[in-house]
């Protein structure tokens, strides 16, 4: 339907002149379709949460600001880290910018559909042929002029084209949200892996001094005789191999922290973290994972909004086809002398409707109708993707932290036995019984075990912080 008409401009007291009834009553059938959110098959529940979760529904996705979830991992530092980031990441100051241009294009798409009014001067000399030939005098006009016009909006063509604006303004909106929830998964998920180089770091730092322990016990069994130097020369080269293992660990820190101070908008040089911090602990995973916290997610919201933009574009188009109709009205001052300008006499108006259409084109409105049609139909199909990736990363997130919470359980675990075999290989080792091969076999296994359990802990506040981020900043 068109839009509402102020009172004088109504369509049934436009009727009163006939050449106007043909417009309206083609008005309607530029109206663009009613907007619909594309049909998804979805199923009863999340595949990989716990019985009970709430089933799907038909809900409505909001664009929505996330909130302070990294305050579920009980870190003053990674607090801390998110605050400069809100504050200073160029990436979220870059789609600032981007979303007040689109707010800009709306208020421009808003004031096509109101009068404008102008202001005019002009002086002129004019004259034909030469004083010296007969030629007619040359003549002076001077003029001040106020001019209004005001496309009146029969056909749709320009609400549509706000709405498109409006519901792209909405949408670049929308991706703003999206990207906090990104950079601040991003700076969680490199807090932690920087946490846990620091954990390898020291890890290796603890094993060195031990490794030059057994370096030291073995020379002394090479000196008095009982071991081979082949012994002497095996602690040695498990002492040296992980010193270059704890320098691949400390490099990978430096990077990380790098990495850290370009997310919270600082140069390298002016961030340096505590090395002595430990990895904070995840959160409890909850029995039950709402279905409907995916309507939270700004992605989806901006995906829908693009449709809505998408099917007033092509309200736009179809309106083209159909005159444009304006009021225009011209009011000022004629004369040829500046002396007489504001004088009554020389007053001047004009007051009346304009019709322009467009006969022949070669077919370009055709076409735009069509490009905005396949727009809408590839706007509908990022859609439709973007709820199946939210559902994939949902079940991953589900499926990885669940795994990985039982995996560090293990691995604390086999860590302890490790710590128990090598204990006793380093005995039998002492009491003659064993060779220096299965105390460095046993010291390999414990080392690995070690760095197991701190990479499944890095890997495990991973996943929950991306499947808090999934679901857009929270599980309530």
């Amino acid at each position: 339907m068109m839009p509402p008409l102020p009172a004088r401009f109504h369509p049934a007291a436009l009727c009163r002149n006939v050449w106007l009834l043909p417009l309206v009553l083609l008005g309607a059938c530029a109206s663009p379709p009613p907007p619909a959110a594309p049909a998804l098959g979805l199923p009863a529940a999340y595949k990989e949460a716990a019985p009970g979760s709430a089933v799907w529904h038909t809900a409505t996705p909001q664009i929505q600001v996330p909130g302070a979830w990294w305050t579920l991992f009980a870190d003053p530092v990674l607090d801390a880290l998110q605050e400069r980031a809100a504050q200073d990441n160029q990436n979220i100051a870059q789609a600032l910018a981007r979303l007040h241009a689109a707010r800009a294009t709306l208020d421009a798409a808003g004031a096509a559909r109101l009068p404008s009014l102008g202001a005019s001067a002009s002086s002129t000399r004019t004259g034909a042929g030469s004083s010296g030939s007969g030629g007619a005098a040359a003549t002076s006009s001077h003029a001040l002029a106020l001019n209004a016009s005001w496309e009146l909006d029969l056909w749709g063509r320009l609400s549509a084209t706000e709405d498109a604006a409006r519901a792209n303004a909405q949408a670049t909106a929308a991706d703003l949200a999206a990207l906090r929830l990104s950079v601040q998964a991003g700076v969680a998920q490199t807090y932690f892996a920087l946490r846990a180089a620091q954990a390898q770091d020291r890890l290796y730092a603890e094993s060195l001094q031990a490794y030059a322990r057994s370096w030291e016990l073995t020379r002394n069994r090479h000196r008095a005789g009982v071991v081979s130097a082949a012994d002497v020369a095996q602690a040695e080269a498990q002492y040296k191999s992980t010193q270059v293992q704890r320098q691949e660990a400390q490099t990978s820190r430096a990077q990380l922290e790098h990495a850290l101070a370009a997310l919270t908008g600082q140069a390298p040089a002016a961030l340096r973290l505590d090395a002595g911090a430990e990895l904070p602990g995840p959160p409890a995973l909850p029995a039950q994972v709402p279905a409907q916290l995916l309507e939270r997610r700004p992605d989806i919201a901006a995906a829908q909004l693009r449709v809505q933009a998408a099917n007033a574009q092509i309200g736009a188009a179809r309106a083209a086809f159909f005159p444009a109709l304006t009021l225009s009205a011209s009011a000022g001052y004629r004369s040829a002398q500046w002396a007489d300008l504001l004088s009554a006499p020389h007053r001047v108006w004009s007051l009346g409707p304009a019709l322009a259409a467009s006969l022949l084109d070669g077919g370009a409105r055709s076409a735009a109708v069509e490009s905005a049609r396949a727009a809408q139909a590839q706007a509908e199909a990022a859609y439709r993707q973007t709820v199946l990736t939210a559902l994939q990363e949902v079940e991953d997130g589900l499926a990885a932290a669940a795994a990985l919470e039982r995996e560090d359980q293990w691995q604390t675990e086999a860590v302890a036995a490790a710590q128990r075999a090598l204990d006793v290989t380093l005995h039998q080792y002492q009491a003659g019984t064993v060779g220096y091969l299965n105390v460095l076999s046993a010291q390999s296994a414990v080392l690995s075990a070690r760095r197991t359990v701190i990479d499944l802990r890095n890997r495990r506040l991973v996943a929950v912080a991306t499947l808090l981020k999934n679901l857009a900043g929270g599980w309530e």
